[in-house]
């Protein structure tokens, strides 16, 4: 079983596999008349093959405990997925590069701080929702459309964090 420990999430140890999501660390511009403050681009929606479209849901997770123990990772082929805690929930991020395999000296292990979200590359391994210490409303931004868009590689996985 490979055992990770999940290290504070930053933009700079997330950038091989999305975008890390938080207005703390973006630019922005005023927009209605100067009353809100846009931050604008703040991940890149991949959508890709054909008929793709963006999709908008909320996502309602049930709180998982630590240790966290895992037998698989998914990926999304041809779309990118987002996830913003609406509600400052923290939660675990399990990742690995895209590729048809995983190497598990690749796949790490962050823990947010409750106001970032996170956008992963289309085909990075990731592991399911999983949102600490209440249930967690998110809303997520992924691929609709034809084809298939999730596959799964079984990994046994132990994630642990301070």
């Amino acid at each position: 079983m490979l055992e990770l420990k999940a290290e504070p999430l930053t933009p700079e140890a997330f950038a091989a596999f999305g975008d890390v999501i938080d207005t703390r660390t973006a630019d922005y511009f005023h927009i209605n008349a100067g009353r809100t403050r846009r931050y604008h681009d703040l991940a890149k929606v991949e959508t890709l093959g054909e008929q793709a479209r963006a999709l908008i849901s909320i996502f309602v997770s049930e709180p998982i405990e630590l240790p966290l123990e895992l037998d698989f990772l998914e990926r999304h082929p041809q779309g990118s997925q987002a996830f913003m805690p609406l509600h400052e929930e923290r939660f675990v991020i399990v990742v690995a590069p895209p590729g048809e395999t995983i190497d598990p000296d690749e796949v790490r292990a962050f823990v947010t701080d409750g106001r970032q979200g996170v956008n992963y590359r289309a085909g990075t391994w990731h592991a399911i929702q999983s949102v600490l210490e209440r249930q967690g409303e998110f809303l997520v931004v992924d691929r609709g459309g034809e084809g298939n868009n999730c596959d799964e590689f079984p990994l046994a996985l132990r994630i642990t964090a301070d």
